[in-house]
């Protein structure tokens, strides 16, 4: 028998992102964990309602989008914890399990100048100052105090990577309206 709670339907919001997935059901209270992408847990914590959709593997229980109210979220130690007015308790915090989860990008907190989410710089072209292409961001990286671009790009038929530091000492500009970071940066690094 499933205790899927009753989640109501949704259409996923035009701007959308996907900030992580629920892990688990923590506790008996129906709280469960999330695990965040690094991009944007302040999202997850802005956001009073969450969107969600089925895991692409395992269970599902439940399909399309559904709207998730968002009583409160937290950080508990090293992992991010919720509870929603309609997931009573532990088995219907466990059908959860897996849910794909998207704030309307509207819930972001502000970035200041200089800061940029993740998920904005995903699939941006890096430039040298020569104007040469270095390839496109694929994915970051957190390496201890800075985040590290990784960039993709193809030579003699392969998929390579560029790991660029982001920051000021390389970046020189992100343009996030032209989807390009200038780096200084040679080809040959």
């Amino acid at each position: 028998m499933s205790h899927m709670p009753t989640l109501e339907a949704a259409s996923l919001p035009a701007d959308a992102v996907e900030v992580g997935r629920i892990a688990d059901a923590w506790g008996i209270k129906g709280w469960f964990k999330v695990q965040a992408f690094s991009s944007a847990p302040e999202a997850l914590f802005a956001a009073k309602d969450w969107f969600l959709q089925p895991a692409e593997k395992g269970a599902k229980h439940f399909s399309g989008t559904v709207l998730l109210p968002v009583k409160q979220a937290r950080f508990h130690s090293d992992t991010i914890v919720a509870t929603s007015p309609e997931v009573a308790d532990r088995n219907a915090a466990e059908a959860l399990r897996g849910a794909r989860v998207f704030v309307a990008r509207e819930h972001f907190p502000k970035t200041e100048d200089g800061e940029y989410y993740w998920v904005d710089l995903m699939g941006l072209a890096v430039l040298n100052r020569e104007g040469q292409t270095l390839g496109t961001v694929r994915d970051l990286m957190a390496t201890g105090p800075q985040t590290v671009l990784v960039v993709g790009y193809e030579q003699d038929g392969k998929e390579q990577e560029r790991l660029i530091p982001f920051v000021d000492a390389y970046v020189d500009k992100v343009d996030l309206a032209a989807k390009t970071i200038v780096a200084d940066w040679q080809l040959d690094y």
